[in-house]
């Protein structure tokens, strides 16, 4: 299982660190990816970084701000999140993606999925 934490209540321009812990499975086999989704809308793909770390692939709304990152011998993946928005306010979740998939968006290729952690951006 994946387990994330992190979260919390941050005023717009703040920062947050994001983490995910993997339990039962080795990440270093896995692409590792961030999802988030907001009340009432669809999930969204916000980040995903290779097996080995050396590539990262980000949605649009969050390049230069947010920065994905693993630490395969903790199993952990991390997403430090820079200049948040209120419209970056969401539940965000990790998932471990097979590595014979490519990175991107795709839904395609998950095997876990953690519960995630609530991102509020508000003053």
């Amino acid at each position: 299982q994946l387990q994330a934490s992190g979260g919390g209540l941050v005023q717009p321009g703040g920062s947050l660190r994001l983490s995910c812990t993997a339990y039962g499975f080795t990440t270093g086999s896995y692409h590792m990816s961030w999802f988030r989704q907001a009340p009432g809308k669809e999930r969204d793909f916000v980040a995903i970084i290779k097996w080995s770390g050396e590539s990262t692939y980000y949605a649009d709304s969050v390049k230069e701000r947010f920065t994905i990152s693993r630490d395969n011998a903790k199993n952990t993946v991390y997403l430090q999140m820079n200049s948040l928005k209120p419209n970056d306010t969401a539940v965000y979740h990790c998932a471990a993606r097979r590595a014979r998939y490519g990175l991107g968006p795709s839904t395609i290729g998950y095997d876990y999925w953690g519960r995630g952690t609530q991102v509020t951006v508000s003053s």
